[in-house]
């Protein structure tokens, strides 16, 4: 038995419990029994029932843990430019940028989103090495097909589009980045430009690690696509922006989902979820990704992008 415990962290507000149910169940079915693993649920708000749920997923050897968000947070208020996808304001969003402050007894660390199923052993992740960067992670192949997105990334965040990142899984270097002090230069970055972003902890994260990024094989981060076959050998399942198995039919590897969810006690709530999923909300989700789209281009036209700002010489990398 491997006693290193490998941390797993996830961050949520109380109506995604359900969806991180899902994602908890599938990483722990998947995990190895010669290893050790911690999930630790940072969360803002979630209900003594939700939490008695997701603790009840948690085996010998890979335990569940809760850790409450607020503090530090207090100057982030419900900007646009803090919105995800436009319409969803949450703080939880921006918590994996204090992870590596909140637990100094970690030197690695895995993040993962809530809209997610692990197929592979999060082992084999957490085992990667990433030498001296900051985090490791996936290029964000889901939308740089879109050529004002594309622009928004090379212009505003001031990254080439192939090499900007997704958040939503980062193997973390917690050692080095304690040392940079992400979370420090994150609030002051915040507070003293606003940037206007599309995707609020993603651009930053962009924007502050760039040239110190290891990049997994998108095995560890493949998100549904229209017109692109599935990734073969597929270890982690990204539902990203509006690509929602609990909002629509047909959507690429949502059979996995649904696999996993069934052995939750969330799968009554998810079902009705989805039955109850409006055509108006449907609507508002098709018109979100057109704001979107008009957004990136409206923001690479500011006088205030994370690429002018660098350009003028104030410290924006870590």
């Amino acid at each position: 038995m491997n006693n290193k415990t490998i941390p797993v962290f996830f961050t949520i507000d109380n109506g995604y419990a359900p969806f991180l149910g899902v994602a908890l169940s599938s990483a722990i079915k998947n995990s190895s029994k010669e290893n050790n693993y911690k999930a630790i649920i940072l969360h803002e708000e979630l209900s003594s029932e939700n939490m008695s749920k997701l603790k009840n997923l948690e085996t010998d050897n890979f335990k569940v843990e809760f850790a409450p968000m607020k503090s530090g947070l207090e100057s982030i208020t419900d900007r646009m430019s803090n919105r995800l996808r436009c319409d969803y304001f949450t703080l939880t969003i921006y918590f994996r940028l204090f992870i590596a402050t909140m637990f100094p007894e970690y030197d690695k660390g895995i993040y993962i989103d809530s809209d997610v199923v692990v197929l592979g052993d999060l082992a084999e992740l957490f085992n990667t090495d990433i030498g001296d960067n900051y985090i490791g992670a996936c290029a964000d192949k889901s939308v740089v097909d879109v050529p004002p997105l594309a622009n928004y990334m090379e212009n505003a965040v001031g990254v080439d589009k192939y090499t900007y990142i997704n958040s939503g899984v980062l193997l973390m270097n917690l050692k080095l980045l304690r040392e940079a002090e992400l979370d420090k230069h994150f609030l002051t970055l915040l507070n003293k430009y606003h940037f206007d972003c599309i995707a609020p902890d993603q651009d930053y994260l962009n924007a502050m690690c760039n040239g110190r990024i290891h990049y997994l094989s998108e095995v560890w981060d493949a998100m549904p696509t229209e017109d692109k076959p599935e990734v073969e050998n597929v270890r982690l399942i990204h539902y990203n922006l509006f690509s929602k198995p609990w909002c629509y039919d047909g959507i690429q590897y949502g059979d996995y989902f649904w696999h996993y969810a069934e052995d939750t006690e969330f799968i009554d709530e998810i079902k009705a979820y989805k039955e109850n999923y409006s055509d108006e909300q449907k609507e508002s989700d098709s018109k979100c990704l057109g704001l979107l789209i008009e957004r990136g281009e409206a923001i690479t036209k500011q006088d205030v992008t994370f690429k002018k700002v660098f350009e003028s010489g104030e410290k924006v990398r870590l």
